[in-house]
């Protein structure tokens, strides 16, 4: 039996079933408990004044969340609610150089996602999915702009190895209190794994060499990698599946549609290396913003998911999350997923 189920949004599936799956947790716990959330957009309402109803019921609430992510003002709504019904319970994460060339190199994003909860057994949701729809929508500008989440291709898996969850509310806790700024990578915190029942998380900026692409890199001819990418620019991951392809690892990849997030020379440069790149042609309001790969070999099947993006940004700056899981149930639903997305795909 697996001690994990992940849960997959869509345009296949219910609208909103992921950030009603974090409704439903929220309620599930009482006086006493507790909820730390960490992400990166966060404009649902219904969900801020959740959170705030827990804490006035007696849960302690701890919300971390960065205050200036790419669409600069797209938290300010639900960051003014929380100040209010949380207080201290809220951290935003800014810097003094936002909004400026150089604040894009001397504060990484805090790109995370990740949702712990203590009741009624504590679980951590770790994934790709923001809260970032609202409804009833107060800025349909912002949608344009990052898409309708509520909507998109998304996942969050459910992690129930309650020291595991320990360890990551732990984390969550820490970034709540840590200073954010460009010596994050060399934190011990952002350079340990954490290790339990057959999963490894990582966590970014990192000092240390990329665990991903570590873990590719080992892998020989004969092996299988696929992967589900929303971001894919910049010549690190370009490089490293170029290698991998040239040593006769067979790479497949279903992608975003803009070419915003996987511009055309990626494509391009990809197939020059034999490395087949789908795109999911979703309505133009429905990212495909899944994160998650499924590496084969004679020694391994591993699933791989998180917040992290195949891009020099989350590579090298951001505040990310990665989770190496060998579990076999986990692998075969991520696989049935990965069936369905490719049949879609263009």
């Amino acid at each position: 039996m697996s001690d994990s189920q992940v849960h997959f949004g869509g345009p296949d599936r219910p609208v909103g079933l992921l950030r009603d799956l974090l409704a439903e947790r929220i309620a599930l716990v009482p006086a006493g408990g507790s909820i730390d959330w960490v992400t990166y957009y966060f404009r649902d309402r219904r969900l801020a004044a959740a959170l705030v109803e827990a804490r006035e019921r007696g849960v302690d609430v701890r919300v971390t969340l960065d205050g200036h992510p790419r669409t600069p003002h797209a938290n300010a709504a639900v960051i003014e609610m929380l100040q209010a019904g949380l207080g201290s319970g809220l951290r935003v994460v800014r810097g003094r150089f936002d909004g400026t060339p150089l604040g894009k190199i001397a504060r990484p994003r805090l790109h995370e996602k990740l949702y712990c909860f203590s009741h009624p057994s504590p679980v951590a949701f770790v994934g790709s999915f923001n809260p970032s729809g609202d409804s009833p929508e107060a800025d349909p500008a912002v949608i344009e702009v990052i898409g309708d989440h509520d909507r998109a291709y998304n996942l969050l898996v459910e992690l129930r190895d309650p020291n595991l969850v320990g360890d990551l509310i732990e984390h969550a806790r820490g970034l709540h209190t840590a200073r954010h700024g460009c010596s994050d990578r060399f934190a011990a915190s952002a350079n340990r794994c954490l290790r339990h029942a057959g999963y490894s998380v990582y966590f970014w900026p990192r000092a240390r060499r990329h665990p991903i692409v570590a873990l590719l890199l080992e892998l020989r001819r004969g092996a299988r990698v696929r992967i589900a990418a929303s971001h894919i620019s910049g010549s690190s991951a370009l490089s490293g599946f170029c290698a991998l392809a040239a040593r006769g690892v067979a790479i497949e990849i279903l992608a975003e549609s803009t070419l915003r997030r996987v511009p055309l020379e990626v494509e391009r440069r990809l197939a020059h290396a034999g490395i087949s790149l789908r795109r999911l042609n979703a309505d133009a309001w429905i990212p495909m913003h899944d994160k998650f790969a499924l590496v084969e070999s004679p020694q391994q099947k591993s699933a791989i998911f998180g917040s992290f993006n195949w891009s020099e940004p989350s590579y090298r700056f951001n505040r990310e999350i990665g989770v190496v899981a060998e579990d076999p149930l986990l692998f075969q639903a991520f696989e049935q997923r990965w069936d369905q997305l490719a049949a879609e795909a263009g």
